[in-house]
This record gives structure tokens, C-alpha cells and sequence, in this order.
């Protein structure tokens, strides 16, 4: 039976990445979904954008866009660095593609253009960078750019699901079969795994920060982590000195 796997926020890891790659052994017939925000953090951003599309060429692979490849590619195509962003990953992101040749840009500005802002599979299950704010859906929130900002929709999950009483779907959950984001990291809420939430999933597990890389099988649940990022990027702070 193929597999349906979800990778979760990567923000420049690499080291985790492969090593998450190595843990779950894809095969030809696995499908890839990735919840965005593949730059700023660790040192490796540009690295992991190479990775990712030679991945893909052996591997059925989505890209969803996040926050943080905005404003990676803006930058790449010649606006001044976001102040915001250099706080949040941009310099090591920026450094990173000092070892970029300039004549393989293209392919990086490629994969940047060809992000998707959210899927709805053929069983109505959402995945999307953050989230979204009303219950038409993140096609709703493209002026504003909310689907990729939004920490409502996970909060109201959170919220019901540790609540005592009955809890009755809100038309934005219940809007989908299965939901599954990134963008705000678990670990700022003591877990350390992807979190079950109603019908929503978190699969960003602090990777950008201090905590794993995380991927789920969809279809049956199981679930791989990197070590712990710190671990593998000894005497490099990324973006915990932020």
C-alpha cells in the first residue's frame, strides 16, 4: 500500500532532513506533501531548496508555500532583505546562498514560483502552511495572505480538544475531512511529536528552533523525528538566539 507522508517546517535543517529521509526509506510509490517554510533558521536553507528538487525527481512531491518562502523569494529576485525577516532566519538564509552558484539560481527561483498555497486531496483533507481565518476556506484569505499567518484555526483545535465538555465542530474544522498545517511549533506548547487536535494536525515540531523534524504516514499514523536539531548543528544557534 503506498504511503501519504507529511513533512513538517524545515527552516534550513538539512542535516535533519536526511536524516528524517533515513528513518522513513522512501519508495517509488510514496507520496510527498511538504507544509512550507523550507528556509531561515539553520544554516543549510539554499541547501535544502537543492535537495528538495532533486527529491522530487524521484519521489511524488507537493510543495506548500510558507511565510518564510515569501520572503526568501522576494529577496532572491532582487527586493532589499525584509527587516522582520532578518530577525527570523533571513541572515543564515542569506549566507546560505553564498554557496549558490549564480547560474543555478534559476532553479531555486523555479521552485520558490511553483509553491502551491494549500491542496485539498480527492478525500477533502486540507494542507496548508498555517491555517485560516473564516470558514470559506484559506482561498479566502489570499488578499491578506492569513492562510499563511493564522494561529486561530490550530488554537480553536487546541481549545475544544482539551475542553471538558462536548465539543461541536466549528464550521471551519468541520469545513474539511482532516486538516494538517505547520507554522506554529508545538513545543511552545510542551509537546515534542506532531499533535492530534479534533481533526487537525500540527506537524511543525520546533525543527526551527530547538526541537525535531517530523513526517506522519497519513494512512496509517505512524510517525518519524529527526534528533533533535541543536544536536545536529553542534555550536550553531540559528534562530534560538532570537
Amino acid at each position: 500500500m503506498s504511503r501519504k507522508i507529511v513533512v513538517g517546517d524545515i527552516h534550513g535543517a538539512l542535516r535533519g532532513l536526511i536524516q528524517l529521509m533515513d528513518r522513513i526509506k522512501p519508495v517509488y510509490d510514496d507520496e510527498f506533501v511538504f507544509l512550507g517554510d523550507y528556509v531561515d533558521g539553520w544554516p543549510d536553507a539554499a541547501q535544502v531548496v537543492e535537495y528538495l528538487v532533486a527529491f522530487s525527481e524521484k519521489y511524488s512531491c507537493t510543495f506548500i508555500l510558507g511565510n518564510h518562502d515569501i520572503w526568501a523569494d522576494e529577496w532572491l529576485r532582487g527586493s532589499p532583505p525584509n527587516t522582520v525577516w532578518l530577525k527570523h532566519g533571513g541572515r543564515e538564509t542569506i549566507q546560505s546562498y553564498s554557496r549558490v552558484l549564480n547560474t543555478d539560481r534559476h532553479i531555486h527561483l523555479a521552485f520558490y514560483k511553483n509553491l502551491q498555497h494549500f491542496i485539498v486531496d480527492e478525500n477533502n483533507r486540507l494542507f496548508v502552511h498555517a491555517g485560516f481565518s473564516t470558514e470559506k476556506g484559506p482561498e479566502a484569505d489570499f488578499l491578506d495572505g492569513r492562510y499563511l499567518w493564522d494561529r486561530s484555526l490550530w488554537e480553536e483545535a487546541l481549545y475544544y480538544h482539551a475542553s471538558d465538555f462536548s465539543y461541536q465542530p466549528s464550521p471551519r474544522l468541520s469545513k474539511y475531512s482532516e486538516i494538517y498545517i505547520g507554522h506554529t511549533p508545538v513545543i511552545f506548547y510542551d509537546f515534542d511529536t506532531p499533535v492530534h487536535a479534533q481533526n487537525l494536525w500540527n506537524l511543525d515540531t520546533g525543527a526551527g528552533f530547538d526541537g525535531k523534524l517530523s513526517a506522519m504516514d497519513i494512512e496509517s499514523g505512524k510517525i518519524w523525528q529527526s534528533d533533535p536539531i541543536p544536536a545536529l548543528y553542534p555550536g550553531i544557534t540559528g534562530r534560538i538566539r532570537h
